[in-house]
């Protein structure tokens, strides 16, 4: 299970040093539902191959169903080649946050007409994500704009929109 809320934000945060940076490619096969392949590479470490299925969310657009597994350099290839499509260049930098929380800053398409930025945190539970605010963690000059279950903030409809 997925548990998560997201904030449109327009830089990285200033206050945070990041624990980990990702470059990121990753296409859609299906959007509904989401059935989508990322490459993963960790700065300073490996690359992994993800295949990933995604449920549809709940009515708060927090919580849903999610399946990843690693998939071979050939799988990925006929995958990528299957999409036909550019995939999306992410850079996705992870903060830690007090009470074992991590935030994920994702820069979408950097140089690219439809660019933007996302943040979200992940929660172990949805108590916790209904209780949790920015203030927790001192973001809340920074986390303003939230977008969590909001129409037209997800990933799947920025790859329709400038893939589809």
């Amino acid at each position: 299970m997925e548990i998560e809320r997201k904030w449109m934000v327009t830089d990285w945060p200033r206050s945070l040093e990041p624990v980990q940076v990702h470059r990121m490619d990753q296409g859609y096969i299906s959007v509904r539902p989401t059935v989508r392949i990322r490459r993963e590479a960790l700065q300073g470490g490996p690359t992994a191959l993800v295949l990933c299925f995604k449920g549809a969310p709940d009515p708060t657009g927090m919580s849903r169903q999610e399946i990843e597994t690693e998939i071979t350099p050939d799988l990925f290839a006929q995958l990528e080649a299957l999409i036909g499509k550019p995939l999306i260049a992410k850079e996705r930098r992870t903060y830690a946050l007090p009470g074992g929380l991590h935030l994920e800053v994702n820069d979408v398409d950097p140089g690219q007409p439809g660019h933007f930025m996302y943040a979200e945190v992940e929660y172990p539970d949805e108590a916790t994500a209904r209780t949790w605010t920015p203030a927790d963690a001192g973001l809340e000059t920074y986390l303003t704009d939230e977008v969590t279950g909001q129409k037209g903030a997800s990933m799947g409809e920025y790859w329709e929109q400038t893939r589809g």
